[in-house]
């Protein structure tokens, strides 16, 4: 059992499916299972000061968690949080708290479990016992009080369920993507260099700017992939009035050798939008400043005859100097021919 709730009159233990232990989507899990085990929403929630629900507690003004706000949002309730070693403003949470421990806690507490399915399982006879058990002081159970003071009082469930999302920060690169788990997801051009919002649940990726949201793609985690639509392209690929193209990486390319503007060639054309190998562009051609256009243009070289046309590749081919030992051979092959020199043939 991962948590404990309770309405006014009806005790739930909820299900929490196992897949994983992130504090804010454990408080989402739960929240998702009490609504639909209640069957509906109510007014006002009145969390616990946990940490996963209040980022940082306040007597006037606590701050709620993204997440959980979120959640609220979603299913249109309000949050009050408890007041801080106030255990009287959640007074039926503590009872129910014991009297799951007692009741359904301890008959099991000699078993062993090997899943949380099995877990659910063993709880729910023992859970329907205690809400259908007639209270001595009602003279009523917990279920028939929450059928007829509790349940009419509730809204209804929205048609889909809260889906958990992770969040993260990021600037609009000059290829108009953002990354999310290592790839890249498009957004309208004329958002360079601005800072977004992203928003991904386990099937799409939003992204928002000051609170509207700009850009939504199906979830893809290929890391190093592009997930590009054409409306969020500048008309005849130009990127911010002109400043970045193609043919400015070729010119750019060009300067340094001809082997490097090969090599740019061919990464500008190895994409679907050549705006997606802007960045891998100015990477390899920034290694200039730190190993100097001469050992560029030779790295260039040596990966253009092993077919190695990535940043990365090229930039193992300098870190671990492969330019310098080719250079090397080349400079001690012979330069002429002689019939006192046997040539490497021989050996074979």
């Amino acid at each position: 059992m991962d948590s404990v709730q309770e309405s006014p009159c009806l005790s739930v233990a909820s299900k929490k499916e196992g897949r994983r232990d992130g504090r804010a989507e454990r408080i989402v899990v739960v929240g998702v299972n009490s609504f639909e085990y209640f069957g509906g929403i109510p007014e006002i929630v009145v969390p616990d000061n946990l940490k996963s629900g209040v980022t940082s507690p306040c007597y006037y003004e606590p701050d709620i968690n993204p997440t959980y706000d979120d959640l609220s949002l979603h299913y249109g309730f309000a949050i009050i949080p408890a007041r801080v070693r106030a255990p009287r403003d959640k007074a039926k949470v503590e009872t129910a708290v014991q009297v799951i421990e007692r009741w359904v806690l301890a008959p099991l507490r000699k078993r062993t479990f090997f899943s949380i399915d099995e877990i659910n399982e063993a709880m729910e006879p023992l859970l329907e016992e205690v809400n259908n058990r007639v209270m001595e002081h009602l003279k009523k159970s917990r279920r028939e009080l929450f059928e007829s003071v509790d349940r009419p009082a509730l809204r209804p469930l929205p048609n889909r369920p809260y889906e958990y999302a992770e969040r993260k920060s990021a600037t609009v690169n000059i290829n108009y993507h953002v990354t999310f788990n290592k790839h890249y997801y498009s957004v309208p051009y004329t958002l360079i260099g601005k800072s977004t919002e992203i928003r991904a649940t386990a099937d799409t990726v939003e992204v928002f700017y000051k609170g509207e949201r700009v850009a939504s793609h199906m979830r893809d985690d290929r890391p190093g992939k592009y997930s590009t639509k054409p409306s969020h392209m500048p008309s005849n690929h130009r990127r911010r009035m002109e400043k970045w193209s193609p043919d400015r990486f070729i010119r750019w390319a060009g300067k340094i050798g001809s082997h490097t503007c090969q090599a740019i060639q061919v990464l500008l054309s190895s994409k679907r939008h050549p705006e997606q190998a802007y960045k891998t562009c100015i990477g390899v051609l920034k290694l200039a400043d730190k190993y100097s256009p001469e050992r560029l243009e030779a790295a260039c070289s040596t990966a253009i005859r092993f077919n190695l046309y990535s940043y990365r590749q090229i930039h193992n081919i300098l870190k671990n100097k492969m330019d310098k030992r080719e250079q090397d051979e080349i400079n001690h092959r012979p330069t002429s021919v002689h019939k006192h020199v046997r040539g490497a043939q021989y050996y074979h």
